[in-house]
């Protein structure tokens, strides 16, 4: 292929959805995520843990950058001039962003990790070499590599029977990610297609989503006009071109994390509103 064929097509790849996209898709799912209600509770990512069969790690391998978590919860303080904040810390939630110009797609070497008609960023585990490229190549750093075999003690008996038989366990030597609870994903699809009908929105949802106390997490197809997200995304206008116009807008609470890096990110946050003190 040429080089003038190779810059095409990356020039394609990189659409945004608001330019047509580069992937033609049944579904697009997508997250908004309103950091004014978010308590920072964890409840999302203890929900992630035993929805998705992920092990516990343990302070020391964490210490080593072993984490194994594919949801977290960022803590910071952005009014970092007062030496007491009176609002206290703001959370965000931070999972895959299932990027529709995915940049850890291109780089792996045995494509593993892929592009689904639903406009996930998939990952094949036996597939998977262990390269760990896409990680290297993930500006969110939500990508997660097996360094051992967790399950070996991890749930021994009788926890082993709170593994989710929906999903497979993972072993050692390949990357683990965010997958949008792709497990219920399928469920609700084939229950749909053998109901001849269509997917309705919130017939379903994700494990960190339902268990959301404050229902921060809004999670749907944004393709579907009618969903509860794609009214939220159209309303706060989050595209390429007007996100970054949104923040003098207070109405516009949207944007989406490193937007600049042109990747097209299907999760949308809504900023924290703060009061005047």
């Amino acid at each position: 292929m040429s080089l003038d064929n190779l810059l095409s097509n990356w020039s394609q790849y990189r659409k945004g959805h608001e330019e047509g996209g580069f992937h033609d898709y049944e579904h697009r799912w997508g997250m908004a995520i309103d950091l004014d209600i978010c308590t920072g509770c964890n409840a999302c990512s203890t929900a992630c843990y035993a929805e998705n069969n992920l092990a516990v790690v343990g302070p020391e391998r964490f210490e080593k950058g072993q984490a194994m978590h594919w949801l977290r919860v960022e803590r910071y303080w952005d009014q970092s001039e007062l030496d007491h904040p009176e609002q206290g810390a703001s959370f965000l939630p931070m999972m895959c962003q299932q990027c529709n110009a995915a940049t850890c797609e291109p780089v792996c070497p045995v494509a593993a990790t892929y592009h689904t008609p639903d406009g996930l960023n998939a990952q094949i585990y036996n597939r998977c070499i262990g390269s760990r490229y896409c990680s290297n190549n993930c500006p969110f750093r939500v990508r997660y590599f097996n360094f051992y075999s967790y399950y070996e003690s991890s749930w021994p008996e009788p926890l082993n029977m709170q593994l989710n038989p929906d999903i497979t366990v993972r072993d050692k030597g390949v990357m683990e990610k965010c997958t949008y609870c792709v497990q219920r994903i399928r469920s609700a699809k084939n229950k749909a297609k053998m109901e001849d009908r269509k997917l309705e929105d919130g017939e379903f949802t994700t494990a960190c989503a339902q268990a959301c106390p404050t229902n921060a997490i809004v999670f749907g197809d944004w393709q579907d006009e009618n969903s509860q997200v794609a009214k939220l995304w159209k309303k706060h206008e989050v595209t390429r071109a007007v996100t970054k116009q949104n923040k003098d807008n207070p109405e516009k609470r949207g944007y989406r994390i490193f937007e600049e890096l042109n990747i097209d990110p299907s999760v949308m946050y809504l900023e924290r509103v703060r009061e005047k003190v």
